[in-house]
């Protein structure tokens, strides 16, 4: 088990990265932070050694990810409706942002990985290849083909390039 210390610099660290990417996969508050607890929890029962800062990072992204996909698979969430989706939530933020984050969001799970891992994290596309086990090529192809279908969705709305 590792130091209150450790655990405690590792979620001030990561914490948004984790929310991010659970909202972004789950789009559900309550789920996100359900799976927050439980990537935080693990890394706080693990016994790995990590070889650096991004090995560490890396890791703690694969289980988020791992997490979020278990959870969409799991029986409980596939039968249910989450109240938040029947309750209709004013618009915080402005219209312009909102399209472009629900274009994003309406991508095949496979693109929105890659689009939020490159354009919010920063990750090359050989460490892309390397967090989500894929070839550095087909990083680059999913980049490309994601970028295809925002712009023709988001061309659509009336966005020009």
């Amino acid at each position: 088990m590792r130091s209150e210390q450790d655990i405690n610099r590792t979620i001030e660290k990561y914490a948004d990265t984790v929310r991010r990417i659970c909202i972004i996969h789950l789009k559900n508050y309550d789920d996100a932070e359900d799976i927050f607890q439980n990537v935080f929890l693990k890394y706080a029962l693990c016994d790995i050694a990590f070889e650096s800062d991004e090995h560490k990072k890396s890791w703690i992204i694969r289980v988020t990810l791992n997490a979020c996909k278990d959870l969409l698979k799991s029986f409980f969430h596939r039968k249910t409706t989450s109240l938040d989706e029947l309750i209709e939530q004013p618009a915080e933020m402005p219209q312009d942002n909102r399209e472009v984050l629900e274009a994003v969001l309406a991508l095949p799970q496979k693109y929105r990985d890659v689009v939020y891992l490159h354009y919010y994290e920063g990750y090359t596309a050989a460490e892309i290849g390397s967090i989500l086990g894929k070839n550095v090529n087909t990083v680059y192809t999913l980049l490309t083909r994601s970028k295809n279908l925002l712009r023709e969705k988001l061309e659509g709305d009336g966005y020009e390039r």
